[in-house]
Parts: C-alpha cells; sequence; structure tokens
C-alpha cells in the first residue's frame, strides 16, 4: 500500500521517515515533491568501463539556468536529504518534468527500507532544456513494506552508496567486481 499525506506526516513525527528541509507545501496526496540541488556531473569519458570507477567533472548550476543536451548523462541530486526506515521510496519524475522531455532516472527510481541520503538523478533529455536548481524535479512514494526486514540498507557492509553527499554520485559498479569471489589457488604437492 502506498502512504497517503497523512500517513507520511505520523510517520515523520515518529522519525521513520526523514525530509530535510521539509515544506508542508510539497506533500501531495500520497507523495512528496523533491527538488533539484545545486550540482549536476558528467561523465569525463564517453566510453564507460563497468569495471572501473568512472571519473566525472562536477559543476554547479549557474543562476540561469543549464541547458541539458540529447545524447549526454547528467548526474544531478536532490535538494532534499531523506531518510526511509520500514518503508520502501520510490522516486518518479513529475509530470510536468516528463512533459518537458526529461527522464530523471534511467533505471535507480526505488530506494532501500534504511536508505538514508540524498537521491542521486540520472537525467537525460529527449530535446534541449534549460533546468534550474530548485525546480520541482520528482516525487517521492512510499510504500509498506509485507514482513520483517533482516538487514536494513543501513547496515549492509555491502551497501554502495551509504556515505552521504549532496553532490551527485557516480555509479560504484566497480565495487561488485572488486567484492567479487577470485578462484582460490590450489597449492600443488611436490
Amino acid at each position: 500500500m502506498i502512504l497517503s499525506d497523512a500517513k507520511i506526516r505520523a510517520e515523520m513525527e515518529r522519525g521513520r521517515i526523514v525530509i530535510r528541509p521539509f515544506r508542508a507545501d510539497c506533500l501531495g496526496t500520497n507523495s512528496y515533491d523533491v527538488h533539484l540541488g545545486p550540482y549536476l556531473a558528467v561523465y569525463r569519458h564517453g566510453a564507460l568501463d563497468a569495471r572501473k570507477a568512472n571519473p566525472v567533472r562536477e559543476f554547479r548550476i549557474p543562476p540561469e539556468g543549464f541547458v541539458l543536451v540529447p545524447g549526454q548523462l547528467y548526474l544531478g541530486v536532490t535538494e532534499e536529504y531523506t531518510e526511509t526506515h520500514g518503508f520502501v521510496p520510490f522516486l518518479e519524475g513529475k509530470s510536468s518534468v516528463g512533459r518537458l522531455g526529461i527522464d530523471i532516472h534511467s533505471t535507480a527510481g526505488k530506494g532501500d527500507e534504511g536508505f538514508c541520503n540524498y537521491w542521486t538523478l540520472e537525467m537525460s533529455v529527449k530535446i534541449p532544456v534549460r533546468i534550474y536548481a530548485g525546480m520541482p524535479v520528482g516525487q517521492l512514494i512510499y510504500f509498506e513494506i509485507s514482513g520483517r526486514v533482516e538487514r536494513s540498507y543501513s547496515r549492509k557492509s555491502s551497501a554502495k552508496y551509504r556515505r552521504v553527499s549532496a553532490h551527485p554520485m557516480p555509479s560504484r559498479m566497480h565495487l561488485n567486481f572488486a567484492r567479487a569471489r577470485r578462484p582460490r589457488r590450489i597449492a600443488q604437492k611436490k
């Protein structure tokens, strides 16, 4: 089930949902509107390698805005820091943003129970669009969980995005390869 506005408020009072900064006028019937933070990042190299850390160039969105162009992936970040305990948060683009041809995520719309951070946005556009820091960009929707959570995201040693940052975080896929078990060498008998 999706949490209503009243339930989101009640869970915020209990500390199970945290949204900072919180603006009452951004609370919808069953979602909360989040805004684009001041930073964007782009990968420095055209061809990315999933086995390696891919460097990014980060910049601040100027007051006059910044034009996103097709064919480029931009990493943005939400202005809001969030925590979710006991629920599963989903981040979806606002319809007004979608109608401008802006996608705010490629695949990462679902958060995990226990996620405590800003949301990195994987932004792309169909046609050139000027964007601005602070503009409404998405909405968080909270789902109830059926059953007990054995290991919260915030407690998983393998969680790659636990370091809190108000800056866009590039892919950390390379850590999956680093953690993969390598075959053990068997000592040969002499």
